[in-house]
Formats: structure tokens, C-alpha cells, sequence
């Protein structure tokens, strides 16, 4: 990324999806930079609107719920968390804070560095990986892999995500779960969609006016890539402004295409999909907003 965070004063906001290039604008300077994931702050302060703890507590209750196949003797205990395209790596810090032993993967050495930075300044034990998500190899297999905030739209092919998939399931243990949230297809494919793509937030004493998307950016019917028009203006409260802005390549998955993946890749079965963060909101539910999809490592 939000049970009801997202129903309450900000609406059901997009995930920021990572830029490729953009311009900062700061105390009257211009510095040209490669990317979003080089403003980490930013980053982090556009994706304020999440309730990660109410998050962790749904991706707990899901490992509770689906972390044995049917007829599997329930007690599952899930001890250990990758988080995939972590970026701050909120939801694998407060995985970290109830006892899971966490690690944040992330291709972006400045995520990386923000991400290490941040679980120091909390006291919390966190490895932090600098590799691609679509071919990664660690030493470890975990009980749990996540990735968060429609991190998926970085994948481009279908290639590339049977990819990923391949290489999650490789460091998952068998009944491990897999839980990735992606945005729902009505986004793309209803006539009005189901997230807001401009808000406001403060916090720490800056405000930040986010616009990520909108009604002007069109999907190429081929690709199925829009190229997302996006800013953020942050004011702090000693007057200084900053400003991010780009095009933001983003491509939209359908139900149908994730699970061909799921089955070209191998490993998985789908367990659950869900439309929200709770156990109640299906994908086709008239009120889901995201398509959270929970894979059982076979």
C-alpha cells in the first residue's frame, strides 16, 4: 500500500510505483537525479496514507488462515519474511518489530541504505539485499515472502514475471505463503476506478500534495504499460519546497494473466485472493479496491 484507512479522510489512494528519471526542485535549486528511489524521504512520505501495522496484522491473520494445505494439520508457525521490492521497507520493519526475522530486497542502493538506516534508528534487526527481484539467489529460504504496494507494475512481461515467481518459490519452504498486492483490474478496466490518484498528507510537520496517474494517462492496449504522470510537492514547515516529477512506466496485470504466470512458473497454488486487507472483502466484491492474490509453496 488499509481496512479502512484508505475508506477515511484520503479516500482509496494508487500505489506510487517508482520512477525512472525526474527533476527535484529544492529551496530554489534544480538537481537532476535518476529517480524517485533516489528521494527515499519523498518516497516514503507520499506512501503515509498506508496503515502498515493493520496491514501486518491482515498478512499475519492470511499465514494463520493459509499456511497449510487442506487436511494439513494446523500450526504453522512463520518465523522469518522477505519483502520483494521493499523500497523503505515499511511492512518487513513492522514484521521485524513482532518477531519475524526479516530481510528487505530492493534493486535501489538508495532504498537500500534508507531502509538499513531506518531499522538502526528503531533498534531492529533487518538484512537489507540490493538485487534485481526477477533473478535473485540468497542464502536463506523464508516462511513468508511479500511485496507490497503494487510493486508488481515493474515487471514489464510476462517473461519477467514468470520469473520472479520462479525465484520466490525458490526461497520459500514448502507451505510458505507468498502474498502479493497488486491493483485491481477495475482500475484499468471499469468505467470509474476504484483509487483516488491525487492526495494530501502530513507528517513530521510536512505536508506533501501527491498526484500519481490519472484520467489523462492512457494504457497502450498492446504493452498494457501507461506511462503515469506523477508529482509530489512536499512543504516543510520552515518554507522550503520540494518537487518530484516524471512519466512512471507502470504495467497493469490481469487476474487471468497472474495466474497463467503462477502456472508457467511452477511451485504455487493459489490459496485466496482477496479484494482488501481483511478476510471478508472478495475480488469480485463490488467494493475491492486492490487484488491480493496469497500463493502456497507446494
Amino acid at each position: 500500500m488499509a481496512c479502512s484507512l484508505v475508506r477515511g479522510m484520503y479516500g482509496r489512494l494508487k500505489r506510487p510505483c517508482g520512477l525512472v528519471a525526474c527533476r527535484v526542485r529544492a529551496s530554489g535549486m534544480i538537481a537532476q537525479v535518476s529517480g524517485i528511489y533516489d528521494e527515499p524521504e519523498l518516497y516514503q512520505l507520499a506512501c503515509a496514507y498506508r496503515d502498515v501495522p493493520a496491514e501486518v496484522s491482515a498478512l499475519l491473520s492470511w499465514c494463520a488462515r493459509h499456511g497449510q494445505a487442506d487436511g494439513e494439520a494446523a500450526g504453522k508457525t512463520f518465523r522469518s519474511v522477505l519483502e520483494l521490492a521493499a523500497g523503505p521497507a515499511e511492512h518487513a520493519l513492522e514484521l521485524a518489530r513482532r518477531g519475524l526475522r526479516a530481510t528487505a530486497l530492493d534493486w535501489s542502493g538508495s532504498m537500500c541504505a534508507y531502509a538499513a538506516a531506518r531499522a538502526k534508528a528503531a533498534g531492529l534487526e533487518l538484512a537489507v539485499v540490493e538485487a534485481d527481484m526477477r533473478n535473485f539467489a540468497l542464502d536463506s529460504q523464508f516462511d513468508l515472502a511479500i511485496t507490497m504496494l503494487n510493486s508488481l507494475c515493474h515487471l514489464f512481461t510476462l517473461d519477467d514475471l514468470v520469473a520472479h515467481l520462479t525465484a520466490v518459490a525458490a526461497h520459500l519452504v514448502p507451505g510458505g505463503l507468498y502474498i502479493a498486492e497488486l491493483a485491481h483490474p477495475a482500475d484499468y478496466l471499469a468505467p470509474v476506478p476504484r483509487t483516488s490518484s491525487e492526495w494530501t498528507i502530513e507528517q513530521g510537520g510536512v505536508r506533501a500534495e501527491v498526484r500519481w496517474g490519472g484520467h489523462q494517462d492512457k494504457i497502450d492496449p498492446v504493452s498494457q504499460i501507461t506511462g503515469e504522470h506523477m508529482s509530489i510537492t512536499a512543504h516543510a514547515a520552515d518554507g522550503t519546497v520540494r518537487t518530484v516529477s516524471d512519466v512512471v512506466p507502470n504495467r497493469f496485470w490481469t487476474a487471468t494473466e497472474v495466474t497463467a504466470a503462477i502456472r508457467l512458473a511452477g511451485g504455487f497454488a493459489v490459496a485466496a485472493r482477496y479484494g482488501d486487507f481483511d478476510d471478508t472483502t472478495m475480488l469480485d466484491d463490488p467494493t475491492a479496491w486492490r487484488m491480493i492474490l496469497i500463493l502456497r509453496r507446494e
